[in-house]
C-alpha cells in the first residue's frame, strides 16, 4: 500500500518545519481582516505558528505575525489562540 504524503508548513516564529495539523494557520483576507483558520483551507496570506504558548508570546511581542501578514493583527486574535490550546 502507497504511504501518504504528510505535508509540512514551516513556524513563522521558530522556524521548524512540521507536519501541517501541529501548526495553527492565521490568515488575512484581501480586505486585511484577520482570523485565525482551524480548517487550514481559508483564502489569503497566512502564516503558520506551532501550537504553544510561549510561540504565541514571542509572535506577539515581537510582532512576527504583522511582518508576515503585512497589516496591524489586533490582540483578540492572540487571546484566542491561548484559547484555543
Amino acid at each position: 500500500m502507497k504511504t501518504r504524503k504528510i505535508p509540512l508548513r514551516t513556524c513563522v516564529v521558530t522556524k521548524e518545519k512540521l507536519p501541517k495539523k501541529e501548526l495553527i494557520r492565521i490568515v488575512r483576507d484581501n480586505q486585511g481582516n484577520v482570523k485565525i483558520d482551524l480548517t487550514g483551507k481559508a483564502n489569503g496570506r497566512g502564516a503558520y505558528l506551532k501550537r504553544d504558548k510561549d510561540v504565541f508570546n514571542k509572535a506577539k511581542v515581537n510582532k512576527i505575525l504583522d511582518k508576515h501578514l503585512e497589516v496591524k493583527v489586533p490582540d483578540w486574535i492572540f487571546a484566542e489562540l491561548d484559547n484555543i490550546i
